[in-house]
């Protein structure tokens, strides 16, 4: 049973999802299990239905792009790769997450 504890993480945590995303490819290149491994490791938990509709959105937003590779271990794995105009959008986040962040510590204080 969800408490509202959950389920107020649940929504924080979609909304900076995307963020998260970018972040991640920013270090290197990743294919979606990757990515959900990396979320999983920050305590960010997404399902496989949760990420895939938002790397299609970055993607048709041109924020990322992606590149088949053949994999060793079964089908060829699809790699995500930011974008320079996702790097862009990324360093606008990044501004708009330190503002937000300062202005709720504003807040508490």
């Amino acid at each position: 049973m969800e408490t509202t504890s959950d389920n107020i993480r649940a929504q924080m945590r979609k909304g900076v999802l995307e963020y998260c995303i970018l972040s991640i490819l920013n270090k290197q290149e990743a294919y979606a299990s990757s990515i959900l491994e990396e979320l999983k490791k920050a305590n960010m938990i997404v399902v496989e239905g949760t990420l895939y509709p938002l790397l299609i959105r970055q993607k048709n937003q041109g924020l990322l792009s992606y590149r088949w590779e053949e994999s060793p271990q079964g089908p060829p794995r699809k790699y995500y790769v930011i974008t320079d105009k996702g790097r862009s959008q990324l360093g606008e986040m990044d501004s708009a997450w330190q503002e937000m962040v300062d202005s709720i510590e504003t807040l508490r204080k």
